[in-house]
């Protein structure tokens, strides 16, 4: 069993005890730019949404917020992503 396997079984009961595993998961250039790019495009988004007054651009902020980032864990990080195993410590991160 590989140290990061290890690192995956462990139990993450504080925010601190999770973070070395997410940055572990996250060690993929081309992910964390499509990471980044993802919550800019969130941002922007829900900007946008606001200060033009059109709830209907809010239904893309999963989209644009969960799809960069997917992308980069399956194609180029080889993982899943951490919403499916730590969904509550994962978007503080």
């Amino acid at each position: 069993m590989s140290q990061l396997d290890e690192i995956n079984l462990r139990r993450f009961e504080t925010f601190n005890a999770f973070y070395p595993f997410y940055l572990a998961e996250h060690a993929n250039r081309t992910s964390r730019r499509l990471h980044f790019i993802g919550t800019a495009l969130v941002l922007a988004t829900a900007l946008a949404a606001l200060f033009l007054a059109e709830a209907v651009w809010l239904w893309l902020l999963p989209v644009f917020g969960y799809g960069f980032a997917w992308i980069g864990h399956y194609l180029f990080e080889k993982n899943r992503p951490a919403t499916f195993r730590h969904p509550f410590k994962e978007p503080v991160s």
